[in-house]
């Protein structure tokens, strides 16, 4: 079914990609990298990320899919196999709500909000870690492949029609690779002779 408020499920199956995407680019002996002494490490990310959005989930949405909210190993491949499984039963439920389901009433933690509300900010609270993590892959002289648009190593600005280059084309091929030892990294262009920034 099909309503305004199914762009809330299909943006959380676009950041749960993102994110699997992210998590991807770690090598399992990077998972300690802690960048500065109060900083998580990726393993610590993973972590937060798994438990609080089973958090937000269940106590202020209401979606409980009886899942575990961390792999039985935590490693970097169990990190994978686990959130693109409850992510994407997660993603199921959504897409099944009624679209009044989203305008009902909820707490957050102790405000009263919408569940529109909460979905959104659920959203951008990942975003938020996600891009936490694109940092450490730079600390890391780690290509950065996009996820919301072109990157210095994708090929720099949109206004010079930098391309958008994903790693994997799905959470399927990523999965199958990742287990496989490690997919390929397509070749990335680089800015060129153009500067990545728009204050060179």
């Amino acid at each position: 079914m099909t309503h305004p408020f199914s762009l809330f499920a299909e943006s959380y199956e676009t950041e749960r990609l993102k994110t699997l995407s992210v998590w991807a680019e770690f090598r399992d002996d990077e998972l300690a990298f802690r960048p500065a002494p109060l900083a998580r490490t990726p393993h610590e990310h993973m972590v937060h990320q798994c438990v609080s959005e089973q958090g937000w989930m269940i106590r202020m949405l209401g979606i409980d899919i009886g899942r575990p909210e961390l792999p039985p190993v935590e490693d970097r491949l169990s990190f994978l196999r686990h959130y693109d499984e409850v992510s994407r039963l997660r993603r199921e439920v959504l897409d099944a709500k009624e679209p009044e389901w989203f305008g009902e009433p909820t707490t957050f933690f102790d405000v009263p909000r919408t569940r529109a509300w909460v979905l959104t900010r659920r959203l951008v609270h990942s975003a938020h870690h996600r891009a936490q993590l694109t940092v450490y892959l730079r600390l890391l002289d780690r290509p950065l492949y996009s996820t919301y648009g072109p990157t210095a190593d994708t090929g720099g600005l949109f206004q010079h029609q930098a391309p958008v280059i994903y790693r994997y084309p799905s959470a399927e091929a990523l999965l199958e690779a990742e287990a496989a030892g490690g997919g390929a990294w397509p070749d990335l262009p680089g800015p060129g002779p153009r500067a990545p920034t728009e204050r060179p």
